[in-house]
């Protein structure tokens, strides 16, 4: 017998996996010039995008140690600015359709495990280099958030002042 998730747990799962379709709808029928356009000191929607493929991979991996390996795993944090402003990485000058479609895919593979897990995983721990204790349920909590903020910050983005 599964122990299976409370409500609010599958409501984490839910806002986790609306997260792409968030992410492109705010993107819908974007212009260079709304791609391009910051809001104050914050990313342009295509460096919010390609962000988001960065974060995706390496929530990716951490996921999966949080299942597999022995308590507690290492958690590595990375500089989220310094990738940014990398120029090899191209936030501000590459295409978004392959980050996009990293973003699509490794949430989709991520979405799939979350089906198969019940409420004794989510209580999986590591320890992130930075934060400090981490379990599978903050996981979810921070990656479920995490598009929804960014889709919300493209929506900024396209619509602020050029």
């Amino acid at each position: 017998m599964t122990n299976t998730l409370s409500d609010a747990d599958q409501d984490l799962v839910k806002r986790y996996n609306r997260g792409v379709t968030l992410v492109e709808s705010a993107l819908v029928a974007v212009t260079p010039e709304e791609l391009d356009r910051r809001d104050e000191d914050q990313w342009s929607a295509r460096m919010v995008v390609h962000h988001l493929a960065d974060s995706e991979t390496n929530s990716y991996l951490r996921l999966r140690r949080l299942l597999v390996e022995p308590a507690p795993t290492l958690i590595q944090g990375y500089d989220e600015a310094a990738w940014a402003a990398n120029s090899v990485l191209g936030y501000e000058t590459l295409d978004i359709e392959s980050s996009l479609a990293v973003f699509r895919s490794v949430r989709a593979a991520s979405s799939l495990l979350l089906s198969r897990i019940d409420a004794s995983d989510l209580d999986r721990e590591g320890t992130h280099t930075e934060s400090g204790p981490y379990t599978l349920r903050f996981w979810l909590k921070i990656y479920a958030e995490h598009a929804e903020q960014h889709a919300q910050q493209i929506e900024r983005a396209r619509g602020a002042t050029p």
